[in-house]
């Protein structure tokens, strides 16, 4: 009878050696939320694009470097979010990004009417730093 319960244990114990840990990282993502008021808009000297730009000191040279930068807005600043770039009602939303800010542009995407809808409300931008390494 000790024989086979020792024989149990030994081959317990090597069933619960063998199994693998698994370690979960939660990701170190980044959630910032800005507004641009419709005074905000300036318009190019050329007349064809809007533009808006929002300064934030975490978009560090690392973060412009290696991470992902995504960007939503929000126009009439609604609980609708919209992935740039985009285009609605023949004006084109995109971005650019530089070491701390971000710039928002409305250009026409219509070859008959070349200047753009300025926004006429507060609009909402939702920026989200995806960290990554290289």
């Amino acid at each position: 009878m000790r024989k086979l319960t020792l024989l149990l244990l030994c081959i317990a114990t090597l069933g619960l050696a063998s199994c693998k840990k698994e370690t979960y990282v939660r990701p170190n993502n980044l959630t910032i939320v800005k507004y641009i008021e419709t005074n905000q808009w300036a318009l190019s000297s050329d007349g064809l694009t809007y533009s808006a730009t929002i300064n934030d000191s975490r978009i560090d040279p690392r973060t412009f470097e290696d991470d992902g930068i995504l960007v939503y807005i929000s126009r009439g600043d609604t609980n609708i979010y919209e992935q740039l770039p985009f285009v609605y009602n023949v004006d084109a939303f995109s971005y650019s990004v530089k070491a701390g800010s971000l710039t928002i542009d409305v250009q026409s995407s219509d070859n008959q009417d070349t200047q753009p809808i300025k926004p006429s409300s507060r609009t909402r931008v939702k920026i989200v730093l995806i960290e990554s390494y290289q």
